[in-house]
């Protein structure tokens, strides 16, 4: 006999508010921002990691990792966001990743569409697909070339501000600086955010020994909260005890300097105890052979706790996150939501649904004890365990990071193959 969920889904929950149709015009409830939200206590589930999944689906070119699909190919876009709100997201974040003017020429990139159209492509999806449920849109920008090439100050505010132009006449919810290295560009961008007058969000892509520049978590966190932001937490390049890790100390410095925010944390969704500062991008497997450090459901549900219990409330992913993934992470805090996303129609909890498997040794792994303990198999006997990460050392300044638009010289890329020999 299978086991009743004591939890509604998403869907059960939408009918219940709603009530029997009748021939009169029913307005949609305000949604709540997400301060509101946070601020009520309430759980915020992210997405995953657009440009990898859609990488994977042949969408995305790795190396430019620039977001044009919104633009070419919108119903990949669009099923993707899908997927996400099904699994339980309630953000829906623009995949507006890398959509600066300066990134998307970059290296010899070439567009057949303009960095707005890009950006109002994404916003358009994004919102078309929030509004199937009770999620936000959140507009994001990332680190620009110009910064790492040492344009000045004015010059990189100048890109993040046309591309918040594009958020703010699209309206969306609120706003994230995402993946940013050296807290100074993020400090910059959340004065541009700021003046939109919309929430505030921003991330870094640093790991416990802080950005590249050697500024610790703790002083990174206080110096985004000084500059407006009222979510501050980390994204990408590490895997989740790591991230989880690096916001508590986030947490710890914002405390201690008297200030109050909220934390968010979206990591990778691949093991990463050998990686350096630089985070994952070091790894020799970065970024087509990451496949066997993949978590397990399992694993995530274990991250899904591990955040909230160190006062994170908004969770989500980034880079190799699938929406089984954002499932997990929903199953485990449905007691603290008090629902279950739409997708755990189609999932038994803990594997309860091997119960109707016609193997009996299979129907005996339908337990969450078997699933706590099992310690998985690579299947691969002569891979090493960790890898070796590239330490180039090199950071914003060095001729090695110059961005340029013409594309990449064969005299370059010699180059780049005599260091790494080296190195």
């Amino acid at each position: 006999m299978r086991v009743q969920s004591p939890f509604r889904t998403q869907k059960d929950s939408v009918a219940e508010k709603s009530g029997p149709v009748t021939a009169a015009i029913i307005m949609a409830p305000a949604k709540k921002n997400i301060l509101e939200r946070l601020d009520a206590g309430e759980v915020v589930i992210g997405d995953g990691g657009f440009v990898f999944a859609l990488e994977k689906r042949g969408y995305v070119k790795a190396g430019p990792w620039t977001p044009e699909a919104a633009a070419e190919h919108p119903e990949a876009v669009r099923q993707l966001h899908r997927e996400f709100l099904r699994a339980g997201s309630n953000v829906m974040q623009t995949f507006t990743f890398y959509a600066s003017d300066d990134k998307l020429e970059n290296r010899g990139n070439t567009q057949r569409f303009t960095g707005q159209q890009i950006n109002e492509a994404a916003c358009d999806l994004a919102k078309e697909v929030a509004n199937e449920g009770d999620a936000l849109v959140a507009g994001g920008v990332s680190q620009t070339p110009s910064y790492l090439s040492c344009k000045s100050e004015n010059d990189v505010k100048a890109i993040f501000k046309k591309q918040i132009d594009v958020f703010v006449q699209k309206n969306v919810d609120f706003l994230i600086a995402e993946y940013f290295e050296h807290v100074e560009e993020a400090e910059w961008a959340v004065q541009v955010l700021k003046t939109t007058g919309k929430p505030v969000a921003a991330t870094l892509c640093i790991g416990p020994e802080g950005d590249l520049n050697g500024v610790g978590p703790g002083d990174c966190a206080v110096r985004l909260v000084k500059a407006g932001a009222q979510i501050v937490g980390i994204n990408c390049h590490f895997d989740p005890d790591t991230c989880v890790k690096t916001v508590k100390m986030m947490k710890e410095g914002v405390e201690k300097a008297g200030l109050k925010a909220h934390y968010m944390t979206q990591p990778l969704a691949y093991h990463t105890p050998d990686c350096n500062r630089q985070g994952f991008i070091d790894l020799p497997e970065f970024p087509f052979s990451l496949e066997p450090r993949i978590l397990s459901r399992w694993d995530m549900q274990k991250y899904a706790r591990e955040a909230y219990n160190a006062g994170v409330r908004f969770i989500g992913g980034c880079c190799g996150f699938e929406p089984y993934h954002i499932r997990a992470l929903a199953e485990e805090l449905a007691p603290e939501r008090g629902f279950l996303p739409a997708g755990s129609e189609k999932h038994g909890t803990w594997g309860s649904g091997l119960e109707m498997h016609t193997k009996p040794w299979v129907r005996a792994r339908a337990r969450r004890d078997y699933w706590e303990k099992l310690n998985p198999a690579s299947g691969r006997p002569y891979c090493p365990s960790m890898s070796i990460p590239d330490g180039w050392g090199v950071t914003k300044g060095h001729a090695d990071l110059m961005q340029q638009k013409e594309a990449t010289s064969k005299d370059q890329l010699k180059f780049t193959y005599q260091k790494r020999s080296k190195c």
